[in-house]
Protein backbone atom coordinates (compact mmCIF):
# COMPACT_ATOMS: atom_id res chain seq x y z
CA UNK A 1 0.00 0.00 0.00
CA UNK A 2 1.32 3.30 -1.37
CA UNK A 3 0.27 7.00 -0.13
CA UNK A 4 0.61 10.28 -2.43
CA UNK A 5 2.13 12.92 -1.12
CA UNK A 6 0.06 16.78 -1.47
CA UNK A 7 -0.22 19.84 0.49
CA UNK A 8 -3.07 18.62 2.60
CA UNK A 9 -0.71 15.44 3.83
CA UNK A 10 2.34 17.45 4.75
CA UNK A 11 2.38 17.53 8.88
CA UNK A 12 0.00 14.48 9.03
CA UNK A 13 -0.02 10.78 10.00
CA UNK A 14 0.26 8.78 6.81
CA UNK A 15 0.09 4.87 6.85
CA UNK A 16 2.73 2.82 5.23
CA UNK A 17 1.73 -0.80 4.93
CA UNK A 18 1.48 -2.25 8.45
CA UNK A 19 3.15 0.85 10.04
CA UNK A 20 2.86 4.66 10.31
CA UNK A 21 4.86 7.49 9.36
CA UNK A 22 4.71 11.33 10.02
CA UNK A 23 5.17 14.10 6.84
CA UNK A 24 7.29 16.36 8.34
CA UNK A 25 5.68 19.99 8.09
CA UNK A 26 7.64 22.04 5.44
CA UNK A 27 9.36 24.12 7.82
CA UNK A 28 11.20 21.20 8.69
CA UNK A 29 12.44 20.63 5.44
CA UNK A 30 16.12 22.16 4.09
CA UNK A 31 16.03 25.60 2.95
CA UNK A 32 16.50 26.22 -1.01
CA UNK A 33 18.14 29.29 -0.77
CA UNK A 34 20.86 30.44 1.84
CA UNK A 35 21.93 33.67 3.15
CA UNK A 36 25.16 35.76 2.22
CA UNK A 37 27.03 35.70 4.89
CA UNK A 38 27.81 32.59 7.08
CA UNK A 39 25.76 31.79 10.23
CA UNK A 40 25.71 29.24 12.07
CA UNK A 41 22.67 27.56 12.70
CA UNK A 42 21.84 24.26 14.70
CA UNK A 43 21.66 21.06 12.80
CA UNK A 44 18.02 19.81 12.94
CA UNK A 45 18.50 15.76 13.50
CA UNK A 46 15.39 13.89 12.94
CA UNK A 47 17.43 11.09 14.29
CA UNK A 48 16.66 9.23 17.06
CA UNK A 49 19.61 8.66 19.61
CA UNK A 50 19.09 5.13 20.71
CA UNK A 51 21.12 3.95 24.19
CA UNK A 52 24.61 1.95 23.46
CA UNK A 53 23.63 -2.07 23.53
CA UNK A 54 26.55 -3.68 26.14
CA UNK A 55 27.29 -7.38 25.47
CA UNK A 56 26.66 -9.59 28.17
CA UNK A 57 30.21 -10.38 28.16
CA UNK A 58 30.90 -6.90 29.88
CA UNK A 59 30.74 -6.98 33.09
CA UNK A 60 32.07 -4.84 35.79
CA UNK A 61 34.92 -6.86 37.47
CA UNK A 62 35.43 -8.40 33.92
CA UNK A 63 39.46 -8.81 32.90
CA UNK A 64 39.33 -6.98 29.22
CA UNK A 65 41.99 -7.28 26.58
CA UNK A 66 42.18 -3.83 24.85
CA UNK A 67 42.82 -3.80 20.85
CA UNK A 68 43.74 -0.55 19.84
CA UNK A 69 45.37 2.70 21.10
CA UNK A 70 48.11 3.23 22.85
CA UNK A 71 47.75 0.39 25.11
CA UNK A 72 46.54 -2.35 22.82
CA UNK A 73 47.47 -5.89 24.19
CA UNK A 74 47.39 -4.90 27.70
CA UNK A 75 45.36 -6.89 29.90
CA UNK A 76 43.10 -4.13 32.24
CA UNK A 77 39.79 -4.81 35.09
CA UNK A 78 36.43 -3.15 33.80
CA UNK A 79 35.54 -0.45 36.45
CA UNK A 80 31.89 0.67 34.60
CA UNK A 81 29.72 1.43 32.21
CA UNK A 82 29.85 4.82 31.00
CA UNK A 83 27.33 6.87 28.09
CA UNK A 84 27.50 5.93 24.89
CA UNK A 85 28.78 2.39 24.81
CA UNK A 86 32.40 3.86 26.81
CA UNK A 87 34.34 1.69 29.42
CA UNK A 88 36.15 2.41 32.55
CA UNK A 89 38.71 0.64 32.88
CA UNK A 90 42.27 0.50 35.00
CA UNK A 91 45.19 -1.68 35.09
CA UNK A 92 45.79 -1.78 37.66
CA UNK A 93 48.73 1.05 36.75
CA UNK A 94 51.36 -0.76 39.39
CA UNK A 95 50.83 -3.89 37.22
CA UNK A 96 50.83 -3.21 33.88
CA UNK A 97 51.15 0.53 33.39
CA UNK A 98 47.86 1.35 32.21
CA UNK A 99 46.09 4.59 34.03
CA UNK A 100 42.50 4.79 34.47
CA UNK A 101 41.19 5.82 31.24
CA UNK A 102 38.49 5.44 28.77
CA UNK A 103 38.06 2.95 25.94
CA UNK A 104 35.49 2.23 23.46
CA UNK A 105 33.69 -1.31 23.96
CA UNK A 106 33.87 -2.40 20.25
CA UNK A 107 37.97 -2.69 20.86
CA UNK A 108 38.03 -5.10 23.81
CA UNK A 109 37.97 -8.68 24.07
CA UNK A 110 35.90 -9.97 27.42
CA UNK A 111 38.14 -12.57 29.25
CA UNK A 112 36.46 -15.07 31.78
CA UNK A 113 38.61 -14.24 34.29
CA UNK A 114 36.90 -11.82 37.07
CA UNK A 115 38.05 -9.54 39.72
CA UNK A 116 36.01 -8.41 42.97
CA UNK A 117 35.64 -5.03 42.93
CA UNK A 118 33.43 -4.54 46.58
CA UNK A 119 36.29 -3.05 47.78
CA UNK A 120 36.51 -0.50 45.44
CA UNK A 121 35.31 3.02 46.81
CA UNK A 122 31.87 4.56 44.73
CA UNK A 123 32.20 7.56 45.23
CA UNK A 124 35.76 7.90 43.55
CA UNK A 125 34.13 5.99 41.02
CA UNK A 126 31.48 8.65 40.61
CA UNK A 127 33.79 11.40 40.36
CA UNK A 128 35.61 9.62 37.96
CA UNK A 129 32.94 9.08 35.73
CA UNK A 130 32.13 12.65 35.13
CA UNK A 131 32.48 13.93 31.94
CA UNK A 132 34.70 16.26 32.41
CA UNK A 133 37.14 14.29 34.07
CA UNK A 134 39.58 13.23 31.16
CA UNK A 135 39.00 16.67 29.78
CA UNK A 136 42.28 18.30 28.90
CA UNK A 137 43.51 21.72 29.56
CA UNK A 138 43.99 24.24 26.92
CA UNK A 139 47.33 25.60 26.70
CA UNK A 140 48.15 28.86 25.58
CA UNK A 141 49.84 28.98 22.53
CA UNK A 142 53.30 30.71 21.91
CA UNK A 143 53.35 33.42 19.36
CA UNK A 144 55.68 36.13 18.11
CA UNK A 145 59.44 35.48 19.12
CA UNK A 146 58.48 33.29 21.43
CA UNK A 147 57.70 30.54 19.29
CA UNK A 148 59.95 31.34 16.76
CA UNK A 149 63.24 30.83 19.55
CA UNK A 150 61.27 27.25 21.14
CA UNK A 151 61.31 25.56 17.53
CA UNK A 152 62.79 22.40 17.73
CA UNK A 153 62.71 21.85 21.40
CA UNK A 154 61.25 18.71 23.01
CA UNK A 155 57.86 19.07 24.37
CA UNK A 156 57.31 19.33 27.86
CA UNK A 157 56.26 16.01 29.72
CA UNK A 158 52.83 16.11 30.72
CA UNK A 159 53.36 15.78 34.37
CA UNK A 160 50.37 14.01 36.66
CA UNK A 161 48.34 15.99 38.79
CA UNK A 162 48.49 15.00 42.38
CA UNK A 163 44.23 14.50 42.91
CA UNK A 164 44.54 12.11 39.66
CA UNK A 165 47.46 10.25 41.03
CA UNK A 166 45.13 10.04 44.41
CA UNK A 167 42.26 8.93 42.72
CA UNK A 168 44.56 6.37 40.57
CA UNK A 169 45.76 5.18 44.07
CA UNK A 170 41.84 4.60 45.95
CA UNK A 171 40.83 2.55 43.47
CA UNK A 172 44.02 0.67 43.00
CA UNK A 173 44.89 -0.04 46.38
CA UNK A 174 41.74 -2.43 47.07
CA UNK A 175 41.82 -3.76 43.64
CA UNK A 176 45.99 -5.14 43.96
CA UNK A 177 44.71 -6.77 46.98
CA UNK A 178 42.17 -8.80 45.73
CA UNK A 179 44.56 -9.72 43.29
CA UNK A 180 46.90 -10.96 45.57
CA UNK A 181 44.78 -13.34 46.85
CA UNK A 182 44.26 -15.29 43.57
CA UNK A 183 47.54 -17.00 42.39
CA UNK A 184 48.81 -15.87 38.95
CA UNK A 185 45.95 -13.29 37.94
CA UNK A 186 48.92 -10.93 39.34
CA UNK A 187 50.64 -11.75 36.60
CA UNK A 188 48.26 -12.69 34.05
CA UNK A 189 47.34 -8.99 34.12
CA UNK A 190 51.15 -7.85 33.99
CA UNK A 191 51.62 -9.87 30.77
CA UNK A 192 50.19 -8.89 27.41
CA UNK A 193 48.35 -10.55 24.71
CA UNK A 194 49.58 -11.12 21.90
CA UNK A 195 49.30 -13.76 18.83
CA UNK A 196 52.04 -16.41 17.38
CA UNK A 197 52.40 -17.95 13.88
CA UNK A 198 49.74 -20.47 13.96
CA UNK A 199 47.01 -19.19 16.15
CA UNK A 200 43.34 -19.13 15.70
CA UNK A 201 41.49 -16.77 17.82
CA UNK A 202 37.97 -17.59 16.79
CA UNK A 203 38.86 -21.36 18.45
CA UNK A 204 40.44 -19.75 21.66
CA UNK A 205 38.43 -20.15 25.02
CA UNK A 206 38.67 -16.57 26.66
Amino acid sequence: MSATLDSKSVGQTKKFGKGERTIPHASQKAQKWYPTEDVSQPKKVRKTQHPAKIRGSLQPGSVLILLAGRFRGKRVVLLKHLDQGVLLVTGPFKLNGVPLRRVNARYVIATSAKVDLSGVDAKTLEKVSESDYFTREKKAEKKGEEAFFKQGEKPEKKKVTSARAADQKAVDQPLLATIKKEQFLGSYLATSFSLRKGDKPHEMKW
